[in-house]
Parts: C-alpha cells; structure tokens; sequence
C-alpha cells in the first residue's frame, strides 16, 4: 500500500497548492490553461488506446460496458456523490462537483493504476506508481487551481482503486495476463480521450456510465482462451 498511499499524499499536496494559486489566475487563463489541459487528456487517451492488438475487443467492451453501466447508473451515483460533497465542503464551488469526477476519472483510468498497483502487490516494485504520483500531483495542481478543491477529493476512490487492486493482486496474477492488461490499458485510453473531449466541451460523455468497460476485455479474453480461437 506505500505505492498508493505516496500517490493519495501528492494529490493532496498537488490540490493544495492549486487551491492557492487558484485566485492569482485569471480566468482568461484558466480557461486557456483548460483548454490546454483538454488537448494534452486528448493525446494520453489516444497514445493509450492505441496499444490494442484488437480494436475489435476494444469496441465490444465499450458497447457493453457502456449498456451495463447505464443499467447500474454509475454516471448518476457519481454525480450525487459529487454534489452531496459539494453541498459540505463546496462554499458554493460551481466546479465542485466537475473537479471531483473529473480528477477522479483520470487519476483512476490507465495502465498505470492498474499495472503500479499489481507490481506494488506482487513484487512491492512501486516505481509505476511512485511516477504516477509525481504525475497525479502536477494535475492536480492544475486541476484544482482551474476546477476548485473538488479535487482533493479524488483521494479516496484513487485509495480504493489502487489499494484494492494491491491487496487482490495475489489472487488476480494468473487473470490478468499481459494481454488482459493490454486491453483493459486500451480500453482506458478511449474512456482518457473522452474525459478530454468532455474538458474541451466538444461533447457531453458520460464516461462513468462507460467505466464497466475496463472489465469486459477480461471476460472476452477468458472465454477466448478456454475456446481456444
């Protein structure tokens, strides 16, 4: 748990000291640095995504993933837990809500969540997610200096993420295969190129409802592999 508990610690500190900088900002660059911040999302997703070795399972995981994810309504549990938090720490932040999902999403979707975490776990190797820390830390800087302290707030899904992950990386090493890992990085690069899209306001995404989709190239590639095709 080092590796996560460092990377939940640069969050913190990285919000902090956006939530400084926030009023030395104007809003003509923030909205510049957003934009910004949008097309540099664009490119992680698109470097991400492009890893597949079948764009045919990353398609089929987004299309069910994304019907299971509207069954379950994870958008929509998001969204409430984002506004009750803002109801209680807001001080009637409008951007609360959009720095807790949004920080979130990207903090907890990508190879290197779930690889840092398995390494951590099997071979407690937290070099992946000591990088990602310094990472997470530098945008939530941004983030929060731009989108407000709904940020910080993004610690705890990334603790439990992340954590989990460590702690069940026993019991998943023989599941998640290099390949599986492939795809699941895959398909989180499409959902990083849509947070992106959401950022720059080209389009209204509900990725949380898209989130069941990391998991589908594991059950594709488990039948795949006992069939044997």
């Amino acid at each position: 748990m080092v590796g996560t508990i460092v990377n939940v610690l640069t969050i913190i500190i990285g919000s902090l000291i956006g939530y400084f900088m926030r009023n030395g900002i104007k809003e003509e660059y923030k909205t510049t640095i957003m934009d910004g911040l949008g097309l540099a999302v664009l490119i992680i997703g698109i470097m991400g995504s492009i890893e597949t070795e079948s764009v045919l399972i990353v398609i089929i995981s987004i299309v069910i993933g994304s019907i299971i994810g509207e069954i379950i309504g994870i958008e929509k549990k998001l969204d409430n837990m984002g506004y009750k938090l803002e109801k209680r720490f807001g001080n009637g932040d409008s951007n609360f809500s959009k720095g807790f999902i949004t920080s979130t999403l990207v903090f907890c979707v990508g190879a290197m969540a779930i690889v840092g975490s398995l390494e951590a776990g099997l071979t407690e190797n937290y070099q992946t997610l000591f990088a990602k820390s310094i990472l997470d830390g530098v945008a939530a800087i941004i983030f929060t200096s731009t989108l407000g302290i709904g940020v910080i707030f993004s610690i705890f899904p990334v603790f439990l993420y992340q954590g989990g992950i460590t702690l069940l990386s026993a019991s998943l090493k023989d599941i998640l295969t290099p390949d599986i890992i492939n795809e699941m990085s895959a398909v989180g690069g499409l959902l990083i190129l849509a947070i992106g899209i959401n950022l720059l306001g080209i389009k209204k995404i509900k990725i949380g409802n898209m989130l069941p989709s990391l998991l589908v190239p594991i059950v594709i590639l488990l039948i795949k592999g006992y069939i044997g095709f």
